[in-house]
């Protein structure tokens, strides 16, 4: 098994540091491989290593050319103070061919969060529903984007709006999140 492979099953086994390290040799052995940058960058993530995530992740879509990780490198810029660079990144994950409604989502959610962060409810809420969804199915990512638009209501004093969220959520998972609990609380 080559160091990249062993990465990638250390980090699906939650074994972030160990994956790191494998990635981080898989690198000098392949230092342009999108693959591997990808998987360092992963692995750096969850260590919560944002600023070397980062780098590991803009390489990643450099070489790649690809938009589907957008939303881990708008989260690495949000937690290293740059959240306004969020919202280009999850727009251009909106508008690229090939990226998952699921990496759609998130990238959305991390750059709404972002604007709902500067007190930009408005602008957050808009970002939000450019992601289409239906209330009668809600997979993973469309009760995620229900929650934040949830959330970001609630903080922006909207609570009757916010709870009609959170029910939209519960009518699909009661046990998803604390929905049950923003409800009471928002009752």
């Amino acid at each position: 098994m080559n160091r990249l492979e062993r990465a990638v099953q250390l980090l699906e086994r939650g074994d972030a540091k160990g994956a790191a390290a494998e990635a981080s040799k898989a690198k000098d052995l392949a230092p342009r491989s999108a693959a591997v940058r990808e998987v360092l960058g992963l692995s750096y993530y969850r260590l919560e290593r944002f600023r070397e995530a980062l780098a590991e992740m803009q390489t990643y879509r450099r070489v790649s050319g690809r938009a589907d990780q957008n939303h881990i490198i708008a989260d690495c810029l949000r937690a290293l103070g740059r959240p306004e660079r969020a919202v280009p990144l999850a727009e251009e994950a909106l508008a690229a061919k090939g990226v998952s409604l699921a990496a759609k989502a998130e990238a959305v959610i991390v750059a709404a969060s972002a604007l709902a962060d500067q007190g930009k409810f408005d602008q957050a809420l808009g970002l939000l529903r450019r992601v289409r969804t239906r209330e009668d199915v809600a997979g993973p990512e469309v009760i995620r984007i229900w929650y934040v638009t949830g959330d970001i209501l609630s903080r922006a004093g909207r609570k009757q709006e916010a709870a009609r969220e959170f029910r939209k959520i519960m009518r699909h998972d009661a046990s998803a999140y604390d929905v049950a609990e923003r409800v009471a609380q928002l009752s």
